[in-house]
């Protein structure tokens, strides 16, 4: 470990004892497309009962972290920042640390997985365990209190859907990014949006509300205008904070916002099923937890797209047992480091 690694960032070491004396913590940290979340929890007895509320000791956020957004560069110095302003929020540093589980979005793939480990290896102390997962892994984790079975549905900025089994298997559907298909996603949503202004601007599609929406919340006059706006600067999340717009003008009886909130809730729906299928988590008459994520799927408005996603999967699956979460991921990201911690470590067996 390089002791004072990235300028700054880990200074408020100097001046911490290094410690030995048990306040043993586990660092859980959620990074999305929008923005990263870090937690410290203690580490806690084993327990029948998790204590209700858990002690999170501090919270960090942070912007995206998501490499295929933001660059490898800047996604590391983000996620850095994050994990040493929660430590230095809790009093606690590097030495005390005993797992970190970082559930980061654009992790996909077996390689993703091990730059990030190479990398956490230079930046904690050789006792910590560590463990590197897509972010949908914390979002299940969120909803089922630390235990990895069943499947979740993330629809945020980006979406993608999530399954494991009781023995091990996994599987996903979706979450390959804007460029190959977020449907359904609040980038899906709001880029369909825009198309859709530019295709009644041009004569290609059908005139709509969206059109003096959009305008009168971008500050525009005309819809070419758009086109700069755009492309300006793509990144994903400013173009999703549209959602709320294409949701207001389908509840105001817009036909093509409406066309395209039913598009999304089939999409949502289907990527689920694809998942649920796969892993044959419902043989008609078992359950499984339905663990559901994401801005996307919590509006509280008359058009509900969470809402509409479940009668859909019900439809088909009716052992699914949706859950909304009562901590967020970054929290399920602690509790999978904490359950790893315990079951892979010897040092785990003396708090048991």
């Amino acid at each position: 470990m390089k002791r004072y690694r990235n300028g700054e960032i880990w200074d408020f070491e100097r001046e911490m004892p290094v410690s030995r004396d048990g306040s043993d913590v586990i660092l859980g940290l959620d990074g999305g497309a929008t923005s990263t979340v870090c937690v410290c929890l203690p580490v806690m007895p084993c327990s029948e009962q998790l204590p209700d509320p858990l002690p999170v000791l501090a919270r960090a956020v942070a912007g995206c972290s998501n490499h295929n957004s933001v660059g490898e560069s800047a996604a590391r110095e983000t996620l850095e920042q994050v994990m040493a302003e929660a430590l230095s929020k809790a009093g606690s540093n590097r030495f005390a640390v005993r797992a970190v589980c970082l559930a980061v979005s654009g992790v996909n793939h077996p390689i993703d997985q091990q730059h990030i480990l190479n990398w956490l290896r230079d930046v904690f102390p050789s006792h910590v365990k560590l463990f590197v997962h897509n972010d949908a892994v914390a979002a299940l984790a969120s909803g089922t209190m630390g235990n990895l079975h069943g499947c979740v549905l993330i629809a945020g900025t980006g979406t993608i859907s999530y399954g494991f089994t009781e023995d091990g298997r996994e599987a996903r559907a979706a979450g390959a990014g804007p460029i190959l298909g977020d449907l359904g996603s609040g980038y899906g949503i709001a880029a369909q949006a825009l198309t859709a202004v530019i295709r009644a601007y041009d004569g290609r599609g059908k005139e709509s509300m969206l059109t003096s929406m959009i305008l009168d919340t971008l500050g525009l006059s005309s819809p070419d205008e758009l086109i700069g706006w755009t492309y300006a600067d793509p990144s994903w999340a400013r173009i999703a904070a549209l959602v709320p717009v294409v949701v207001s003008c389908a509840e105001a009886g817009d036909q093509v916002a409406n066309k395209i909130l039913l598009d999304s809730v089939d999409e949502l729906a289907a990527s689920v099923k694809a998942v649920v299928r796969r892993l044959e988590l419902c043989d008609g008459k078992g359950s499984f937890p339905l663990v559901m994520v994401g801005g996307v799927l919590e509006a509280n408005k008359s058009w509900d797209i969470g809402k509409e996603v479940i009668n859909c999967i019900l439809k088909d699956y009716p052992g699914a047992h949706p859950i909304r979460p009562k901590v967020e991921p970054a929290v399920g990201a602690a509790l999978l480091a904490w359950n790893f911690f315990m079951k892979e470590s010897e040092d785990g067996h003396r708090y048991c």
